[in-house]
C-alpha cells in the first residue's frame, strides 16, 4: 500500500525533532550571558540588536528576496531556533504554522508579539473609485514596522523584556534605547517636516506595506495588488484612473513582488516604477529615502 505524503512529511519532521533535541543538549550555549533573539522580519532584527547592543544577537527569519507572506523557515533556521532565548513576532502568516512546531523543541524560548499594545489597522485592499481604501475583511496590516512612531514602542517593548531576561545589563539596555529612540524622533521630526510643504500626498505601491507609515504622515496608500492578487483588466483601468487623479508618477515596488502590473500602469500614467524595499536593515536611512521618493524629490 502506497503511503500518504502526509505520513512522510510527519516521520521526517519526528526524526528531525530527535535530531535537534539530541545536539542542542550536547551543545550548551557558549555565552549564557548573550541573549539570542529571532525576529519574523528584518527591521525589527534592526530594533532588537540596536536595543540589546553586545549582549544580544538578533537574527531575522526573512531575508531579503523573499517575501514574508509566504515564507518557509529553513531547517538551518529551524534548528537555531531551537536554541533561541526569544523569538519576537509581528503578524504575518508563517507564524502560526511555525511556532507550535518551534515551541514543541524549545519550550523556554519567550514569544514576545510586537503587536501588543499598538493600535492595529486593518491590511487594505485597492481603492474601488469612491476614495476609501477597503479593508481585507478581518485581517490586520502585519507591517508595524513602517511606523517611526509604533518602532519607538516596539522598542520599548524589547527593552523591558531583555532587562527581565538580563537584568545585569539593564542600563546598557536603557542606555541603548535611549540613543535608538533619539534616531526615531529626529527622523519622525524629519519626515513630519518634509510632508508638511509637500503638494503630493498619494502614493501607489504594488503590495501595501506601507500603511502605517502613510497613516503616520497624513498619506494616501493605493495599492494595486488586491487580498495577495494581481488586478484584473477592469480593476487595472480603474487605477489608472486613480493614478492619474492623484498626479501619482512613482510607483513603489517590493523587490520580490513581480513589477508587471507595475509597469501597465507606470507606462499609462506616463511615471516610472521604483524599487522600495520595507524590509532593508538600514531602516533609519530606508525610511527617508522612501519619505524622498513620496514627496517626489531628487
Amino acid at each position: 500500500m502506497m503511503l500518504s505524503y502526509s505520513w512522510h512529511k510527519r516521520v521526517l519532521w519526528q526524526a528531525f525533532v530527535l535530531m535537534l533535541l539530541f545536539f542542542t543538549q550536547a551543545s550548551p550555549a557558549s555565552d549564557e550571558t548573550v541573549l539570542r533573539v529571532f525576529t519574523s522580519v528584518v527591521p525589527q532584527q534592526y530594533f532588537a540588536q540596536r536595543v540589546g547592543g553586545a549582549f544580544v544577537k538578533a537574527e531575522a527569519l526573512v531575508q531579503p528576496g523573499f517575501s514574508p507572506e509566504l515564507y518557509e523557515p529553513s531547517a538551518r533556521q529551524i534548528a537555531e531556533l531551537a536554541q533561541a532565548d526569544i523569538f519576537v513576532r509581528v503578524g504575518m502568516p508563517f507564524e502560526e504554522g511555525l511556532l507550535p512546531r518551534i515551541q514543541s523543541i524549545n519550550k523556554t524560548m519567550r514569544i514576545a508579539d510586537a503587536r501588543t499594545g499598538l493600535n492595529l489597522r486593518k491590511l487594505e485592499a485597492h481603492q474601488h473609485g469612491d476614495d476609501h481604501a477597503h479593508a481585507v475583511e478581518n485581517e490586520l496590516d502585519p507591517h508595524l514596522w513602517t511606523s517611526p512612531r509604533l518602532a519607538k514602542q516596539m522598542a520599548a517593548q524589547l527593552r523591558e523584556l531583555f532587562s527581565e531576561l538580563r537584568p545585569v545589563h539593564k542600563a546598557e539596555f536603557e542606555k541603548n534605547y535611549a540613543a535608538f529612540v533619539a534616531d526615531l524622533e529626529t527622523l519622525d521630526k524629519e519626515l513630519s517636516a518634509r510632508f508638511a510643504k509637500t503638494g503630493q500626498k498619494t502614493f501607489m505601491v504594488f503590495h501595501p506595506a506601507w500603511g502605517y507609515f502613510a497613516d503616520d504622515y497624513g498619506l494616501v496608500q493605493l495599492s494595486i495588488e488586491s487580498e495577495g492578487k494581481e488586478p484584473s483588466a477592469k480593476t487595472l483601468a480603474t487605477i489608472i484612473e486613480q493614478a492619474k487623479q492623484a498626479k501619482v508618477k512613482t510607483i513603489l515596488v517590493q523587490p520580490e513582488f513581480s513589477q508587471r502590473a507595475a509597469e501597465q500602469v507606470a507606462k499609462a500614467i506616463e511615471g516610472q516604477v521604483v524599487a522600495a524595499n520595507p524590509l532593508a536593515y538600514d531602516y533609519l536611512e530606508n525610511l527617508r529615502q522612501v519619505s524622498r521618493l513620496i514627496a517626489g524629490e531628487k
